[in-house]
């Protein structure tokens, strides 16, 4: 393989074991226990590797690796039994039922095909107390078993960390915990006088004033950080290798933020260690989720950090009161809609498993109202297997708990069993797209999109929902130039959106004309069609704001019998407007969550019906505008 780190510790390249590599896969996957030795070691989990961080300890790795040359040579000369050394017990307890999954079995069998079940049934065998053999995986799902158990090892190792009681204190110091604590008390009592049947606790009203602060005023957002020379707007490029003190810290990623005026990288380390987040204070949904999920275990919330394999991570909370977790997503500061992401950003779930200091527990379904088609996508390991290796890893870390603590955990889990059996309806405030993060990063990563409860056709794309800044300046202000062809969010810092249908949320039989000879662009009904149909549309319910005014400008033109019809709709109130190019007024929807504008391009030929006809040459006057104030819910 490669030589081992402690003869070259300075250098990355001998740091890191790469989990695909062909030396890695024969010689060491087969072997039980193999990797918990090199976890004992020191080695942690990256995306593709295996990292010996800077912080590792060489001496222990050198201490476990000449434990097994020693217990090698013992066995090879016939030698008396064998040591109990600390690589000796990792190997010793993967050969119990309890211990490293089947991906490390050397004969690999065939294996039934997973079961779909008519529900969820896969967490149901996380209730077992005594965790049953697994089927072997075929050797084509070698890697992707082991990448997924190190997945599953490692959130399970780095949870305990929210346990240090040091770094609850450093957490807390952070909090205006006494503030936060006095507001969810007068809001409880409130709730209460109001319903004197209310069935919420302290903790609901507790998480919902750590989730302000912590979006508000504590964490931030990284796009880009500015230029650390000339405070300069920057590009994401290149890696850069990490420092001795970002290994320390988790950092085994550093972005290249490198600014295009004066030439200057800026380093942006992920740090992956919620000390480290505490002073850094930003970040993107892993930090944020990762800091999160301390301060509520800082302020005795009981929580769990949720980790998606669709690439995001929140928090869940535990409710007294209603015996049920609770998501919270605290970039979006929100709690209790679970299928946000689903409804709402339009993410594909497969793998949603929530870690705590007691448990794994698999959660996919409290996130989805479309469970057949989240088991169609379940085909990174077989069932059993990842239900036995969630049970060996329960197993394993409830010994040490008491009797009434065990059953305690499995009487909520039996809750959560048949939570998980009837999938949920969307609310409200589940269908918007994501808040956080640049409009074309969401776009990017397909987050902005989501589809309507009942709809047939399932082409629901694009939500303006309000950013952060736009949500404190209570301002949401939109244009759209045909000539550039681009939306721009005057009201969050001048954010440009390419292409005409990017930010629709709904077209039928439209595109983009551009007439190269008469300079000039318009959008029109295809060719043949009797009727085209494009709509946008603005939803505020999710951050608990609505409408103060609204002000509309669009502009369309028509030439002989063609026609083009302006709609705005709020609930089940429709509106018939002009789209004269001049800007109008609609008190009607003051007080509205929510509301969409929509045009109609019909009669005459394709070409007699045209919207925001614009020169080419005509580059800065918008061709449509939309101006909303804003004010709490």
């Amino acid at each position: 393989m490669m030589p081992p780190p402690h003869r070259c510790p300075n250098e990355e390249k001998y740091r890191s074991i790469r989990i695909g590599n062909p030396t890695f896969s024969a010689k060491l996957l087969p072997v039980k226990g193999a990797v918990e030795c090199l976890f004992e070691m020191g080695f942690e989990e990256a995306e593709t590797h295996l990292v010996f961080p800077g912080s590792a300890s060489v001496e222990q790795l050198k201490l476990v690796r000449e434990t097994i040359a020693a217990e090698r040579d013992r066995r090879l000369r016939g030698g008396g039994p064998p040591v109990r050394s600390p690589s000796a017990q990792a190997a010793a307890a993967a050969e119990s039922p309890a211990a490293a999954p089947a991906a490390a079995a050397p004969a690999p069998a065939p294996a039934p095909a997973p079961a779909p079940p008519p529900a969820t049934p896969a967490p149901a065998a996380a209730a077992s107390s005594q965790p049953v053999s697994p089927p072997l995986p075929q050797p084509s799902s070698l890697e992707s078993s082991m990448s997924f158990f190190l997945t599953l090892q490692s959130n399970f190792q780095h949870v305990m960390l929210y346990e240090n009681l040091e770094l609850q204190q450093k957490a807390l110091s952070h909090i205006p915990h006494q503030e936060l604590s006095s507001a969810a008390q007068h809001k409880l009592k409130e709730a209460e006088e109001a319903d004197p049947d209310c069935k919420l606790g302290i903790e609901e009203f507790l998480v919902l004033e750590l989730l302000r602060w912590f979006k508000h005023d504590f964490f931030s957002w990284v796009n880009s950080l500015p230029c650390s020379r000339c405070g300069g707007s920057t590009q994401n490029g290149n890696s850069l290798s990490p420092s001795t003190d970002d290994l320390r810290w988790g950092g085994q990623r550093v972005e290249n933020h490198y600014c295009q005026g004066c030439r200057l990288s800026t380093r942006f380390p992920r740090y992956n260690n919620p000390e480290k987040l505490l002073e850094t204070r930003r970040g993107r949904c892993g930090e944020w989720a990762n800091c999160f999920t301390l301060c509520c275990r800082a302020l005795g919330l009981e929580a769990r950090y949720i980790w998606c394999s669709t690439d995001h991570v929140w928090t869940e909370i535990y409710s007294v009161a209603q015996h049920r977790w609770l998501h919270c997503d605290s970039c979006e500061n929100v709690c209790d809609k679970p299928l946000l992401y689903e409804v709402g950003w339009g993410k594909k779930l497969a793998y949603v498993l929530a870690f705590s200091k007691d448990q794994v527990v698999d959660v996919t379904w409290r996130y989805s109202c479309k469970h057949p088609e989240v088991l169609s996508r379940r085909t990174s390991v077989q069932e059993a297997w990842l239900l036995h290796t969630i049970n060996g890893l329960n197993a394993s870390r409830q010994q040490v708990l008491s009797p009434d603590r065990k059953k305690e955990l499995t009487g909520r889990l039996l809750v959560e069993l048949v939570e998980f059996i009837s999938p949920k309806r969307p609310k409200p405030g589940e269908l918007g797209g994501r808040n956080s993060g640049s409009l074309g990063w969401r776009i990017a990563r397909g987050e902005t999109k989501g589809a309507e409860p009942g709809s047939s056709t399932q082409e629901a794309g694009y939500v303006f929902t309000p950013t952060e800044k736009e949500r404190s300046d209570r301002l949401l202000h939109v244009c759209y130039i045909a000539s550039k062809d681009q939306y721009c969010r005057l009201s969050s810092s001048s954010e440009v959106v390419r292409g005409w249908d990017q930010c629709v949320w709904k077209k039928e039989s439209v595109f983009r004309k551009v007439e190269d000879d008469w300079q000039m662009v318009y959008i029109a009904r295809t060719e043949g069609s009797s009727m085209g149909r494009i709509s946008w549309k603005f939803d505020f319910s999710a951050v608990e704001m609505k409408v103060k005014s609204v002000s509309i400008r669009a502009s369309s033109q028509t030439f002989d019998t063609g026609r083009v019809c302006w709609y705005l709709q709020s609930g089940q109130t429709t509106t018939e407007f002009s789209g004269d190019g001049k800007m109008q007024s609609f008190p009607s929807l003051c007080g509205s969550s929510d509301f969409i504008v929509e045009a109609q391009l019909c009669d005459g030929s394709w070409q007699h019906s045209q919207l925001f006809r614009q020169s080419l040459k005509e580059t800065e006057e918008p061709s449509f505008e939309i101006l909303i104030h804003l004010e709490d819910a």
